[in-house]
C-alpha cells in the first residue's frame, strides 16, 4: 500500500512558517522577472493564487510542471486523456513566462494555463479554493510542501510523473529522510523515468515508486510550420545541413570548431545554430563574426542565403529545425548541464549526436546509442569527424535516421497504459 503522509515533520512546519513570512519578498522578485519578460500585472497575480480565468464546469485535472520541457511533455498525455474521457477538463500550471507562451499555443481542447502559485500557504489556498481540482498530477521533481499539504487537506488525489532524482539529490534527501517520506507519501502513484530514481525513492520509503514511461519519450514530434519548412528547404537546396541545438555558453565554440573542419572538405555545408536561450544571440553573432564565418539570423527575418551559418534565435520553432536538419547535435551535453531531450529530434527522424555529459537523460541516451539512433562524441574534433563521416556516407546517415525514427515510434505504445494507470489511481473518468 502507498505510504500515507502522516503528520508533518518539524522541518515541514518550519518551512510553512518561513514561506508565509517570505512570500512578499519572493513575489517582488517574481514580479521584476515576469515584467522584464512582458507579462501583464494581472497575470502576475496568478503567482499569488489569484485566478484570471473561471473554473470550468465538471471534473478538472490539474497538471503542475516547472518549465518549458516539463510543460510540453504532458500535452500529448492530456490530449489522450481528453479523447478517452470527454467530460474531463484540464489546467496546466508552470512558473516561467516562456512556458506560458509556448504552452498557450499548443494546448489541447478543454485545457487552460495559469502561472503556478508561490508555495506559500495563502497563495496555495487561494489557488485551490478557486480551481477545486478533482486530481493533481505533478511532473518530475515538483515537491512543494504547501501545495502537497493543501491538496491533502482538500482530499485531492495526487500522482507524480516522470520523477527523476540524481545520486547527489538522493544523498541530500537521505539526510532528511522523514521529511522525504512525508512529502512523497502524498502521492497515490509515482512513475519514475529511470530505474535509478525508482531505487532511490524506494530507499527513501516511497513504496509506490515504480519504473514508468518517460513522458518526454511519448511527446511525439514537435509541431512545425509546413510553409516555413518548404521555404527554408528551397533556400538550402542541395547543400549538406546539420544543426547544433540548445547550446549553452561554451558549446557554440564546439559547434564553430566542428563546422570549420567540415567546411574544409565540404565548403557549402550549412550549420543551423540554435541557442537554448535566444537572448544570447548577440553574443553568439559576435563570436561567429570573430571566427571568420558568415551568418544570417532568423529573428530579424533574414533568409539563409549562401552564408555558412543560420542563427536560429527564436522561440517555439525547434520542430522546424529538427525537420530541416538530418543530423542534430544536442547541446547541454558538452558542458555540465545534464543534457537535453533526445526524443524530440528522434521523433522528427533526425540522427542524434551528443556530448558525454547527459546525466539527466542517461538511460535514454544509452538506449538510443545502443539502437544506432544516436552517437556520443567527446568534443569538437570528434564532432567534426562524425559529421564528415555521415555526410560522406549517406547510407549510414539514412540508417541512423531510420533507427532514430523507429526508436521514437516504439515509445508511443506506452501512452495508453500510462493513461489507464493514472485514471485508476486517481479515480478519473
Amino acid at each position: 500500500m502507498p505510504h500515507q503522509p502522516g503528520r508533518p515533520t518539524p522541518l515541514v512546519r518550519a518551512y510553512a512558517l518561513a514561506s508565509r513570512a517570505l512570500a512578499p519578498l519572493a513575489m517582488r522578485r517574481v514580479r521584476r522577472k515576469l515584467a522584464a519578460q512582458g507579462v501583464t500585472s494581472e497575470r502576475m497575480g496568478e503567482r499569488m493564487g489569484r485566478a484570471t480565468l473561471p473554473r470550468p464546469d465538471g471534473p478538472l485535472v490539474w497538471f503542475h510542471a516547472a518549465s518549458v520541457g516539463e510543460s510540453l511533455s504532458i500535452l500529448r498525455l492530456i490530449q489522450h486523456l481528453g479523447e478517452a474521457h470527454p467530460g474531463l477538463n484540464f489546467l496546466i500550471t508552470s512558473g516561467t513566462a516562456t512556458s506560458a507562451q509556448i504552452v498557450a499555443a499548443r494546448m489541447p481542447s478543454r485545457c487552460r494555463h495559469q502561472f503556478s502559485p508561490l508555495d506559500s500557504p495563502a497563495a496555495v489556498a487561494r489557488f485551490l479554493d478557486h480551481w477545486r481540482p478533482d486530481a493533481g498530477i505533478f511532473v518530475e521533481s515538483e515537491l512543494w510542501p504547501n501545495m502537497l499539504r493543501g491538496a491533502a487537506a482538500r482530499d485531492i488525489p495526487l500522482a507524480l510523473l516522470n520523477a527523476r532524482i540524481s545520486d547527489r539529490s538522493a544523498r541530500g534527501w537521505a539526510r532528511i529522510a522523514s521529511t522525504a517520506r512525508y512529502l512523497l507519501g502524498h502521492f497515490k502513484t509515482v512513475h519514475c523515468q529511470d530505474t535509478r530514481t525508482a531505487d532511490h525513492l524506494r530507499t527513501l520509503g516511497c513504496e509506490q515508486a515504480a519504473m514508468g514511461a518517460n513522458l518526454k519519450a511519448m511527446a511525439g514530434p514537435l509541431p512545425h510550420d509546413a510553409a516555413a519548412l518548404d521555404a527554408l528547404n528551397a533556400q538550402i537546396g542541395a547543400r549538406p545541413v546539420w544543426a547544433m541545438a540548445s547550446t549553452h555558453p561554451g558549446e557554440d565554440e564546439v559547434a564553430l570548431t566542428a563546422h570549420r573542419a567540415l567546411l574544409a572538405k565540404h565548403p557549402k555545408t550549412l550549420l543551423i545554430l540554435i541557442p537554448r536561450h535566444p537572448e544570447r544571440a548577440d553574443t553568439i553573432a559576435r563570436m561567429i563574426a570573430q571566427s571568420g564565418l558568415s551568418h544570417t539570423r532568423r529573428s530579424v527575418g533574414e533568409d539563409i542565403g549562401p552564408d555558412q551559418i543560420y542563427l536560429a534565435d527564436t522561440l517555439g520553432e525547434m520542430g522546424l529545425w529538427y525537420r530541416l536538419a538530418p543530423i542534430v547535435c544536442l547541446g547541454g551535453s558538452f558542458v555540465p548541464v545534464g543534457g537535453h531531450n533526445p526524443y524530440e529530434p528522434a521523433h522528427s527522424g533526425a540522427a542524434v549526436l551528443h556530448g558525454p555529459l547527459y546525466a539527466n537523460f542517461a538511460q535514454a541516451y544509452a538506449q538510443m546509442d545502443a539502437a544506432g539512433a544516436a552517437r556520443q562524441v567527446p568534443g569538437a574534433d570528434a564532432l567534426g569527424t562524425a559529421l564528415l563521416a555521415l555526410i560522406e556516407e549517406p547510407d549510414d546517415l539514412d540508417a541512423m535516421q531510420a533507427n532514430a525514427a523507429r526508436f521514437a515510434a516504439a515509445q508511443d505504445d506506452r501512452l495508453a497504459d500510462l493513461a489507464t494507470d493514472l485514471c485508476a489511481a486517481l479515480k478519473l473518468g
